[in-house]
């Protein structure tokens, strides 16, 4: 697909969008902009994020997709957004990674090229729904001029233009003719009772070829000449090469080199076992620098002394000290999340042929363009001499937010002869994450003589993610990831006080974890309001329930979570059921839990109970799968997940010590659906946030035990 990079674009505003046509052989060219607002970085110009959709004189619809597929299906539900206004069937439509550039991909809710945050749809929703539809009456409008008939005796059907006569054309045929006319500024969209395709559970588009294995991950780039490496990176943070034997290492058959850098050692071989043989007879003595003593528990009493002391407000109603002060009640607790791995089935991977000028990478990434940026920088190259590949990805998580592996490689492939391909043992992979924050907070609420809450306070202390990643968006001490579930609570709270207090741990660096903030603060909010509903001596449903008649949305979800779940039907002695509700990532979301608590205190999650009110559905197949993948990744950091330090190292290692939910511990999991027109809202991490406060509420419900640290410790469950 040939597109004019350098083709003029206007300025956009968050609700306008820009299609320009343009010639491209014999085709119909057409450049889809994302809105965005302004570019706060670049003054009055703004942003301008473009997705390019070209149809051929085949009739193929080919769409250069602005974000990457590691799984949750968005080369599925995007397309359909197009097929569906452009009238043509999803099989006509054909994908391709867009390259590195934020100025025509980049995500038009985060403002840089990137796959994240549960806001793809939420960002294509509506411009390339437009964009489809304008294409189908530019189409339209050359078949009726060239059969010289009115339009609206035309009607789109199947890739082809239809005249009432039984007269028709294809959109192959009609390309050329199309790109010639002017493009329409308005167009009409298909209201819901017209969607053929937006709603149904359309067949994954990635399927087959994920089945017969022909798509290509990051791990399966092989350019010609490539070799393999594997390295070891300093245990600790900041840590440095002392003395290094490799003599041993160079006798392994098929190891080729061996490459030292100042903080790591990789071994460059003819294919991974050799390289994996050659990395172990290596010696390396290791400086371990400033951070050769930090341990788990320095970090946590820093963040404890840290709610100690005010922080900037990240919202603020009435005045909740003075309503705590006089309330009948007072309840306070205070909570811990550990550090968690991504541990993505796909390890760290990354390809690079550095050719001294210029560089060429292929790798599976969230965000491409920051690839090219870092690769640059750290060779050394204007940005336009490195070439960045992107493929489907084996577990993002966040974690492909980076571009640490990218740049690793880079550093190992400037000392090497042709391509490598440098790719991370599990051990590796966990011991050198970028990892999910360390949080603590302390929590305070006031109740009126009936139990209900007259205020809410709460300070909690940890990284921000965003503050390092996108310095713009964090400002005054706060930003929108960090705060996301702890603020705007579903809840009717007369008195409210949220404080934020940034502070970034020792020897251990952060990143963006699936679902990130709203899996701290979700997991807070909703244990304790149902400490509260405890306290008031009410159920848990129904106390939630009472302050919801402001938000019939929110009501909805938990009645119909509730009711699917059986809520208040007998359970066996050691079981418990608990609930939590959310409104993050633009959707709402109700769980209910059945755990069990065995006698060595071990916790089981039998059955998982969802109801969902996620706006317009787009795909329900692709919603269900979410929704069920994000409980498991929640239900796994509820059970096994906790990254922990000690003399400046990570303990765990590989799946032995990072244990991951095994089959045969998988819980049913029910997604219930709430009809809806409102807008998309996001699919992705939502599982995640709430199903580990449903499962720490279901444990006290079966224990009379609360939990207020992760993950679940089953000593302090025995019976």
């Amino acid at each position: 697909m040939s597109v004019d990079r350098n083709a003029s674009h206007a300025k956009l505003s968050r609700r306008n969008f820009l299609i320009n046509s343009a010639i491209a052989g014999s085709g119909l060219l057409l450049s889809v902009s994302l809105p965005f607002g302004e570019n706060k970085a670049a003054g009055a110009e703004a942003f301008m994020p473009n997705a390019f959709i070209r149809i051929g004189s085949d009739g193929q619809v080919v769409l250069t997709m602005p974000y990457v597929e590691m799984g949750q299906g968005t080369y599925t539900s995007i397309p359909m957004l197009i097929a569906e206004e452009l009238e043509v069937d999803l099989k006509q439509v054909r994908l391709e990674h867009a390259p590195p550039n934020e100025k025509l991909y980049a995500n038009p809710l985060l403002g840089v090229q990137a796959t994240g945050n549960s806001n793809a749809i939420r960002g294509a929703w509506k411009p390339l729904r437009e964009a489809g539809a304008a294409a189908r009456l530019m189409l339209t409008e050359a078949a009726a001029k060239r059969w010289g008939v009115d339009a609206k005796s035309c009607r789109a059907e199947a890739g082809e233009v239809i005249h009432s006569s039984g007269r028709r054309l294809s959109y192959g045929d009609l390309a050329a003719d199309a790109a010639r006319l002017p493009v329409p500024t308005n167009v009409a969209l298909k209201s819901p009772d017209q969607f053929k395709l937006i709603g149904t559970s359309a067949k994954r588009l990635d399927a087959s070829g994920k089945v017969n294995g022909s798509v290509v991950y990051g791990i399966d780039a092989r350019p010609a000449g490539l070799k393999i490496a594997t390295l070891a990176q300093s245990p600790v943070l900041g840590g440095r090469v002392k003395r290094l034997d490799d003599s041993a290492a160079k006798q392994v058959k098929g190891v080729r080199q061996i490459v030292r850098l100042d903080d790591a050692v990789a071994v460059v071989a003819d294919h991974m076992w050799a390289a994996k043989k050659g990395l172990e007879a290596l010696k390396i003595e290791w400086d371990d620098g400033a951070n050769a003593a930090v341990s788990t528990d320095d970090v946590a009493r820093e963040l404890e002394q840290a709610v100690l002391k005010p922080g900037p407000v990240a919202q603020n109603i009435g005045d909740a000290d003075k309503a705590i002060a006089g309330a009948a009640t007072r309840v306070g607790a205070s909570y811990h999340l550990p550090f968690l791995a991504h541990a993505t089935m796909e390890p760290m991977n990354c390809t690079v042929h550095f050719r001294g000028s210029e560089c060429e990478i292929w790798v599976g990434t969230q965000a491409i363009a920051r690839v090219q940026a870092m690769a640059a920088k750290a060779a050394g190259l204007p940005v336009d001499k490195v070439t960045v590949h992107n493929h489907l990805i084996g577990g993002g998580f966040g974690r492909r937010l980076e571009a640490d592996g990218a740049v690793r490689a880079l550093q190992i492939a400037k000392q090497v002869d042709g391509p490598v391909k440098v790719v991370w043992t599990r051990e590796e992979d966990i011991q050198h994450d970028m990892y999910r924050p360390y949080w603590i907070d302390r929590i305070e609420a006031g109740l009126d003589r009936d139990g209900k809450p007259v205020a809410w306070s709460n300070r909690f202390a940890g990284s921000s993610v965003i503050a390092r990643w996108l310095p713009p968006a964090f400002n005054n001490g706060l930003d929108p990831d960090t705060t996301e579930g702890a603020i705007d609570l579903v809840y009717a709270l007369p008195n409210f006080h949220i404080e934020y207090v940034r502070v970034e741990p020792p020897g251990i660096q952060t990143a963006f974890w699936r679902s990130v903030g709203p899996s701290h603060n979700v997991f807070v909010t909703e244990s304790f309001i149902d400490e509260l509903a405890a306290a008031a001596k009410q159920d848990p449903v129904a106390y939630r329930r009472a302050l919801l008649d402001h938000n019939p949305r929110a009501k909805a979800v938990l009645d119909l979570a509730a009711e699917k779940a059986g809520w208040g039907a007998p359970l066996p002695k050691g079981w418990g059921r608990g609930v939590a509700l959310q409104n993050v990532f633009g959707s709402l979301l109700a769980q209910v839990a059945e755990v069990e608590i065995a006698k060595d205190g071990s916790v089981r999650v039998h059955r998982v109970v969802c109801a969902m009110d996620c706006g317009t559905v787009v795909n329900p197949n692709t919603v269900q799968a979410q929704i069920q993948s994000g409980v498991m990744f929640g239900v796994t950091a509820a059970l096994y997940g906790e990254i922990t330090l000690k003399n400046g190292r990570v303990e765990q290692g590989n799946f032995d010590t990072y244990q991951m939910l095994r089959i045969n511990e998988a819980p049913v999991v029910e997604v219930h659906l709430v009809k809806s027109a409102e807008p998309p809202g996001g699919m992705g991490e939502a599982g995640t946030s709430g199903i580990v406060p449903a499962i720490a509420n279901a444990v006290f419900a079966a224990s009379g035990k609360r939990l207020r640290k992760m993950p679940i410790d089953p000593n302090s469950l025995k019976a």
